[in-house]
């Protein structure tokens, strides 16, 4: 199985809207089939379409999302620590 490379991968895509995709494929020396799937997956993906291998496909909007329902929880368990605080303060106060 031959590996191709993302700028390989978007060169042909872009000749296949060029000249059509079987005349890509056979210039290029690759499977209509491999370049059907490029395409689709460039529809489906955008820009994070080929990622490389061993590596997951993680949408931008997913990873700031995660980032930030991680810092949420960040600040809620800091916010507790302080309500804590407040109450033992509050309680020695009186004393």
């Amino acid at each position: 199985m031959r590996v191709y490379d993302k700028d390989f991968k978007e060169e042909a895509i872009k000749l296949s809207n060029e000249i059509g995709n079987k005349a890509a494929a056979e210039k290029l020396g690759i499977p209509e089939t491999t370049l059907y799937t490029w395409k689709t997956r460039t529809k489906q993906y955008g820009e994070i379409a080929f990622v490389g291998s061993g590596h997951k496909r993680v949408d931008p909007k997913t990873a700031d999302m995660k980032a930030m329902e991680k810092k949420i929880k960040e600040l809620e368990d800091v916010n507790d620590i302080l309500k804590r605080a407040l109450g033992f303060f509050a309680v020695s106060q009186k004393k």
